[in-house]
């Protein structure tokens, strides 16, 4: 079964309110709404794209210690995936995805880092959950996502949404501005230049993590 497969399975359950989680239709239609707003946006197409040149950054791993882009690509190409947070199932279910492909990542010569806006607490309590062998990396204010093209603002009525089903993206995040990585996925080469990028605004929509192969064998050919 592939990851998508798997999001699709669990969507459906959602959206059909099956137990355990019995969300009412209005939710779900709300939750619709922002996203079929941010694809309408066009904000994806204004991400960073395959030929760009990445921004480089360094970021707190959940022990606090400082994790390099600049000395991860003097290994070799480094994944990295932008990661909402540990409250985000679709989120989670990605990054089992990328634990399961990890060993052909590495035999590749590649580096895996995720991406996210929450505290480092929750960068360790999701890197436990799922059983995670490679870093979650804290993005205070998605300032690198942003660099990337990715952070949007929530709109007003998703935030008041949120608010109602407890999920105080604020606490999580250690930062009141309510904004959100759109989840992507790159790889960029050695010398800096992204050679693969997906970024979806609807977060129920992820690729194969193994799609990043065929870019990380280019990358140091």
């Amino acid at each position: 079964m592939t990851l998508q497969d798997k999001l699709d399975a669990f969507k459906a359950d959602f959206v059909a309110g099956k137990p355990p989680y019995n969300v009412p239709a209005p939710v779900i239609a709300t939750m619709q709404r922002a996203t079929d707003e941010l694809i309408a946006s066009g904000a994806a197409a204004r991400a960073l794209k395959a030929g760009d040149r990445a921004p480089q950054f360094t970021l707190a791993d959940p022990d606090g210690k400082p994790v390099s882009s600049a000395e991860l690509l003097a290994r070799g190409p480094l994944a990295v995936s932008f990661y909402r947070g540990v409250w985000c199932p679709y989120c989670n279910m990605e990054l089992q995805a990328l634990q399961e492909v990890l060993p052909q990542l590495q035999q590749a010569g590649a580096s895996l880092v995720a991406i996210s806006p929450q505290l480092p607490a929750n960068s360790r309590k999701a890197m436990r959950q799922n059983g995670l062998e490679f870093p979650i990396l804290s993005d205070a204010g998605n300032e690198v996502a942003a660099a990337f093209g990715l952070r949007f603002t929530l709109p007003d009525y998703l935030v008041e949404l949120y608010r109602s089903l407890k999920n105080e993206l604020p606490a999580f995040n250690g930062d009141a501005s309510w904004t959100l990585p759109m989840p992507a996925r790159y790889v960029i080469a050695p010398d800096g230049v992204i050679v693969y990028a997906e970024v979806n605004p609807d977060y129920t929509r992820r690729p194969e993590p193994s799609d990043m192969l065929p870019a990380i064998a280019r990358a140091i050919a």
